[in-house]
Parts: C-alpha cells; sequence; structure tokens
C-alpha cells in the first residue's frame, strides 16, 4: 500500500485513526500491529512472514543477551547469531542476484559457463526493518537497553506502518516508553496532521511532476547535450529530496496521528556547506545509524588518521551498498566517503574554510550532485556516459519540451530547497496563514492523485 493513494487516505488511514483513538490502550498496539500488516501483506502477503521471523527472532535473541547480561556475561554468541540472522537475511534477498549477476559476467569474459539463476524478489522495505530490529539486540548487548517482555510491543515497534517501507529508521530504545504508554492528543494529532498534508505535496506536487523530466534523461542512456544532461541532474536532485523527505514527512505525521514521536530525517541538506554538514542533516537516521552501530564499532577516529580515512571509506561503502544491489550504489557511497575523508585533511579543510559560506555550499552541492549521477544510473558505464553528456556543450538533442509547471518547480523547487524553512520549522512556528497554505496544496494533492496513477516512493525500491 502507497500513502500517495486513495485506498490508503480514503480508507485505510481514518479507519486505522479511529481504531487508535476509540480503543482502550490494552488494545491500541493489537490493532496497530494487525493494522500494519495489512498495510504490509496489501503487496505480498507471504513476505509478511519473514517480517514476523525477524521481529520473533531478535526478540529472543534479546532477551538470552539480557540474562547472560544479568548473570555477568556478555550474550555476545547471541549477539553474533542475531546479526548473523538478519544480515543473512538481508544478503539473500537483497544481494543474492547481484552477486550471481556479477559472477556471472566474471564468467562470460573468461570463458565459463554462467550460473542458471532464478531473481528472487526484494521484500519492500526489508532495508528499513531488518536496521531497526538489528538496532535493538545491538543496544541490548552494550546496555544501553533492557530486553522487552512483551513481544506485543516489540512486534507493534517492528511493523508500525508508518516508516515500515522507508524509515526513518527508528530505534527501539527511542520509544520504548511510548510503545507502552503512547496516545493520539489533539496537539500531537494538529502537528501530524501538518506534517502529512506537507509531505503528500512534496511527493505529488513536486517530485512527481519532475519525475517525467527525470525519466528522459536518464532513462535511454545520456542525453545527447549538456543543457539536456543539466537539465535531468538538477530535476532529479530535486525529485529524490522531495519525494523522500515527503515520505519522512508523512511518516512523522503519522506517527504522532497515532500518538508517537519518530526522529526527524531531514534538515534542509542542500543547505550544507561541506559533506560531512550534509550527512548531518540527509536521511539522518540512516547516517546516525552507521555512524552508532558501524563506524564507531570499526574504531572511529580512534586509530589515527589513516584508520579514520579507512573506517570512513568502509561505512560509506557499505552504506552506499545498502541502498540497493549495484556497484553504481557502491561508487556513489565511495564517491562520499572519499569526500567526507578529504575534508579531514588538515590542508584541505583550512582551504575550506577560508571560502565564502555561499561558496562552500555551492561546491558541496556540485559534489552531491556529482554523486547523484551514480545514484540514478543503471550502469557505471552509463554514469560514465553521463558525465561525458554534462560537459558536452557542442552536443545534438537538446532539452525536451517543459511544460510551464516543470519549469517553474524546478526553479521554484530550488529555491525552497535552498533558502526555503524546514518542515518541521513550519509546524513548530505555523500561523493561521500556513495552515490555509498548507491545506490548500493538500487539496490539489487530492486533486492531482485522481487524474495520475500513484507513483510509488522512491526509497521503496531499497
Amino acid at each position: 500500500m502507497v500513502f500517495a493513494s486513495g485506498v490508503f487516505l480514503y480508507w485505510f488511514l481514518p479507519l486505522v485513526l479511529l481504531g487508535t483513538i476509540s480503543l482502550p490502550r490494552a488494545l491500541r498496539n493489537p490493532f496497530l500491529t494487525a493494522a500494519s500488516f495489512v498495510f504490509y501483506s496489501w503487496w505480498r502477503p507471504d513476505y509478511s512472514l519473514l517480517m514476523l521471523a525477524t521481529a520473533a527472532f531478535d526478540f529472543s535473541t534479546g532477551k538470552l543477551i539480557d540474562r547472560a547480561r544479568q548473570r555477568g556475561a556478555r550474550g555476545t554468541g547471541w549477539l553474533v547469531l542475531s546479526l548473523c540472522a538478519n544480515l543473512g537475511l538481508l544478503a539473500w534477498f537483497k544481494y543474492a542476484n547481484f552477486g550471481v549477476a556479477s559472477w556471472n559476467s566474471l564468467m562470460t569474459l573468461s570463458g565459463g559457463d554462467p550460473v542458471r539463476w532464478s531473481s528472487i524478489l526484494l521484500p519492500v522495505g526489508i532495508s528499513f526493518y531488518t536496521f531497526q530490529s538489528m538496532s535493538y539486540t545491538i543496544d541490548v548487548w552494550r546496555g544501553h537497553l533492557r530486553a522487552t517482555r512483551h513481544f506485543g510491543d516489540f512486534l507493534c515497534f517492528v511493523s508500525l506502518f508508518p516508516q515500515l517501507v522507508a524509515g526513518p529508521i527508528v530505534r527501539y530504545r527511542d520509544v520504548a516508553t511510548q510503545m507502552s504508554t503512547h496516545r493520539c492528543t489533539l496537539p500531537m494529532f494538529a502537528q501530524g496532521s501538518m506534517f502529512v498534508m506537507m509531505g503528500l505535496a512534496k511527493k505529488v506536487l513536486i517530485a512527481d511532476v519532475l519525475a517525467p523530466v527525470v525519466s528522459a534523461a536518464f532513462d535511454h542512456g545520456a542525453p545527447g547535450s549538456a543543457d539536456a544532461a543539466w537539465c535531468g541532474l538538477v530535476a532529479y536532485t530535486l525529485q529524490i529530496y522531495y519525494d523522500f523527505s515527503g515520505y519522512s514527512d508523512m511518516a512523522i505525521g503519522l506517527g504522532l496521528m497515532i500518538g508517537l514521536r519518530f526522529p526527524f530525517n531531514f534538515a534542509a541538506p542542500y543547505k550544507a556547506d561541506s559533506i560531512t554538514e550534509f550527512w548531518r542533516r540527509w536521511h539522518i537516521t540512516l547516517s546516525t545509524w552507521l555512524r552508532d552501530y558501524l563506524y564507531i564499532a570499526m574504531g572511529g577516529n580512534r586509530g589515527g588518521r589513516w584508520r579514520t580515512h579507512m573506517n570512513l571509506m568502509l561505512t560509506m561503502l557499505l552504506g552506499g551498498l545498502w541502498h540497493g544491489a549495484n556497484w553504481t550504489f557502491v561508487a556513489w557511497g565511495g564517491l562520499h566517503g572519499a569526500l567526507l575523508s578529504m575534508e579531514r585533511v588538515p590542508v584541505l579543510a583550512r582551504w575550506r574554510a577560508a571560502l565564502p559560506r555561499m561558496l562552500r555550499v555551492a561546491l558541496t552541492l556540485a559534489a552531491v550532485m556529482a554523486a547523484w549521477v551514480f545514484f540514478r544510473a543503471d550502469s557505471i558505464e552509463t554514469a560514465g556516459a553521463y558525465f561525458v553528456a554534462l560537459g558536452d556543450v557542442a552536443g545534438s538533442g537538446g532539452i525536451d519540451a517543459l511544460s510551464l509547471l516543470q519549469v517553474l518547480l524546478l526553479v521554484g523547487g530550488a529555491a525552497l530547497a535552498l533558502f526555503g524553512r524546514t518542515t518541521q520549522d513550519l509546524v513548530q512556528h505555523s500561523s493561521w496563514t500556513t495552515l490555509v497554505w498548507v491545506t490548500l496544496l493538500f487539496f490539489m494533492s487530492l486533486i492531482h492523485l485522481h487524474w495520475q496513477d500513484h507513483v510509488p516512493f522512491l526509497y521503496y525500491q531499497f
């Protein structure tokens, strides 16, 4: 089921809100769990069993780790078992096709026989709910959290429909108390409604309208000229931001409407004046997850300069691979890792600090946009051809005809991303004028949904 669809907005969400508000506290979590499984099963009912198995396994290993710690042991063996099970499932469903395809490519080049293989269908959201569930056992092992005794609460946390398929990546320790005490209040419901309306407008009125411009530039090989390539790249830079931040806004808003506070996931990332700051603003729950559970676990910056650079590169390479099973995502992560490492070189850091902030922002945005080429291209070869097209000022094949609305969104969307206020700021300091504009945009989004097929959020594929 997709947030930006009639069945969700007109049927599923009202029924869930009605049940959450009217049911007694003891029945809220079971009701939300059942609703979340309906939400997930709308796509593939059988894959909901995989999510159930993941939650049950990590709940059990969490209890075993906690029991070992109470006896004075670490419970490391149980943690390793949990990590192997979670990462094994993720590797099988997400990377098996990639591994076989890479192996077959090598066999073809060397004259060997390729492996016969039937592609495995990727379960929607497995990257997100696996990370959430896995962080629970790690936190119990580290002593940051006592294992919960209530499987119902934990299953509700893992399966919660607002953040189930595309984040934010929520940690159990951040919502443990809320899971047993949450209730919908009028102020939370009002704030949540604002988040949902603004998130839907970002998705439907900006990201989806720019989607055809992006497809024209990326889906049929590299464009034939620099102007077409740059137009497509700017459009994708805006599309992925408004699509993903729109989903995150809706997830946060839906959480508030059922009485739960989720962490913010975006903080005006294109205003960042360094790649380091960019990752403090973009997909915040993923970057902090990678920092806390991977980068620091490998030693962080405690082993000297070269060890720090190596840890950064490995973290970002794995972070890129987490996004998708393709060498393009590895290249995207590697480029960000290299840029993060460069910013920690003292000479380069001093040089950057001497530049005006606006120039630093421009350079950072240019680097981010260059990395987006790898993120959107379907192969390394296509990405290379796209970079050539970006500099091909004498090439043939200009920009396809853009509608006036698309031109306005390219300009206005860029201005809003660079100079506008964040969604959380608008919600927390809203006025009647803001409410009127947001409500108007929401109804425009609903009208737009009636005459276009719903388009899944981009991060559903990760």
